[in-house]
């Protein structure tokens, strides 16, 4: 069996596509992922293959945005990442990462001298912050809303400095 390409790649749609994506994005969306009457393949030889519910899920969500005009990015992620490409996941810088790791805020694996971080870890790690945050959001707007700093202001807005 031949092997994929394993490379980040783009797909941009182009404008004689997006009706077609659009139309697949309709099927995929009126059958439901791994239910009884499943999404499937058909191989050029009439085999069907059934599309297991990640791979429709995600074949949902390329046709959906490549039907809204936008590019699709496909990109592998192995399971265990390094620290540069955890930081990168992250968003943050790779010192920053380290000192996460060692005070035991992420776990890692260290086989010999170099870290690895779980993708699920990761992503684990980044809703948990998600929703830290907007729990934080939502208590400064409740103190801002309680000294009433939304009160509108008398004439138009004036420079103060």
């Amino acid at each position: 069996m031949k092997t994929a390409v394993l490379d980040a790649r783009t797909y941009m749609p182009e404008p004689e596509d997006e009706d077609a994506s659009e139309s697949l994005a309709a099927a995929l969306t009126a059958v439901p992922p791994g239910g009884a009457d499943h999404a499937v393949l058909m191989a050029p030889d009439g085999t069907s293959i059934p599309l297991p519910p990640q791979v429709h899920e995600v074949l949902l969500q390329v046709a959906s945005a490549m039907a809204a005009g936008m590019s699709v990015t496909v990109a592998p992620l192995n399971a265990r990442l390094t620290t540069q490409e955890a930081a990168d996941f992250l968003g943050i810088s790779r010192p920053t990462l380290v000192r996460m790791l060692e005070v035991g805020k992420l776990p890692m694996t260290k086989p010999g001298r170099h870290r690895f971080v779980m993708l699920r870890d990761l992503l684990e790690f980044r809703e948990k912050e998600r929703l830290t945050r907007l729990e934080a959001l939502g208590r400064m707007i409740v103190a801002a809303e309680e000294v009433d700093l939304y009160a509108k202001t008398d004439g138009p807005p004036r420079r103060t400095r």
